[in-house]
């Protein structure tokens, strides 16, 4: 059933929308064409607020806090507006409700990261610099400059092989790239269209670091990859690769990495996702001045913000809601809830 199909049996739900990036889609949340109250809750009050989650069938959040988890006491859906659910609080949320997400984010970060291994290999940042401050270094004017590679003479090395590292090895190996990569079971089936030169597991990590000129960091945050890139695996890198992270910051033990980036240890770092938020204060969010560095690519986590993925984020929030209206199954959900049928 397309989203667009509303059967005259389906359900009215009152839907509260939080956040404030998807909220710009509208049109498109509203597609699935039944008679449901919207709630565009993103800039209210927090009172406001609370009082239309304790109505809301369908919640639509990039998170949800405790103080609102308890107040939406009947949910049944909560849609989060990508692919991560860390920031729900499972614990104060009603047990009936049922959980999803979305994705379509894999390539645009696919194509960051090749543009950040391109930028970190080519030195463009410091080419820039010099360029802007009247200098003129190139291998015919400065013996010191080095030659850059070409994509086909590297090993690009992918920690994690979900949808996102997935992607990356596609982009990669279509440039010519050598790929390689660990996940947590190197026997598993390779996703479709993925050629890999070698594949590990998790304990392997250490020869895919060694023998990688570019190290991808793509893995969900828990407990078993929090700290997973730490001194003892950037020692096992070569001085001359560089670690591009698209995952979380935590994967990654900060000090460790500007210790090895300041000592020239590794020769860069592509960071587009960081150890805390700018609402606290800090800008880049990091308790290291990574921002001295100029063998650092620094993003401000906006790698997957394409608009064609909340477009197509915005379809699949709109599908699942016609499917909970219409007593269908869920997809993508990750967690289940008994549900009440149409």
């Amino acid at each position: 059933m397309s989203a667009r199909t509303h059967p005259d049996s389906a359900q009215s739900l009152r839907i509260v929308v939080t956040d404030p990036i998807i909220s710009r889609f509208e049109e498109a949340l509203r597609s699935d064409g039944g008679a449901h109250r919207w709630d565009m809750a993103a800039a209210w009050s927090a009172d406001r607020r609370a009082a239309a989650l304790a109505g809301a069938d369908v919640v639509v959040c990039s998170a949800l806090p405790p103080s609102e988890a308890e107040a939406a006491a009947n949910v049944r859906l909560v849609h989060v507006t990508g692919a991560g659910y860390d920031k729900i609080s499972f614990p104060h949320l009603n047990p009936r409700a049922a959980v999803a997400n979305t994705f379509h984010h894999a390539r645009p970060i696919a194509e960051h990261v090749l543009m950040v291994t391109l930028m970190l290999q080519r030195n463009v940042v410091r080419a820039d610099r010099e360029v802007r401050d009247g200098l003129w270094r190139t291998i015919a004017t400065a013996p010191d400059v080095p030659f850059h590679p070409v994509l086909s003479d590297l090993v690009l090395g992918v920690v994690g092989l979900g949808s996102i590292g997935a992607e990356v090895a596609r982009v990669a190996a279509a440039m010519g790239m050598t790929v390689r990569a660990v996940r947590r079971n190197p026997a598993a089936p390779l996703p479709a269209g993925v050629q890999l030169d070698w594949v590990g597991g998790n304990a392997d990590l250490p020869a895919l670091l060694a023998g990688s000129d570019v190290v991808v960091v793509t893995v969900p945050l828990g407990e078993d990859t929090r700290g997973m890139i730490g001194a003892a695996e950037l020692g096992a890198m070569k001085s001359s690769a560089v670690l591009i992270n698209v995952a979380r910051g935590a994967v990654v033990d900060q000090a460790a990495l500007y210790a090895a980036l300041a000592e020239r240890r590794i020769a860069g770092a592509g960071l587009d996702v960081w150890w805390g938020t700018p609402a606290e204060g800090v800008i880049p969010p990091a308790e290291w001045p990574f921002t001295e560095l100029e063998n650092a690519i620094l993003t401000p986590h906006h790698s997957g913000h394409a608009r064609v993925t909340f477009e197509r984020r915005a379809a699949d929030i709109a599908a699942n809601i016609g499917r909970l209206a219409s007593g269908l199954p869920l997809r993508n959900v990750v967690r289940t809830g008994p549900v009440p049928a149409a």
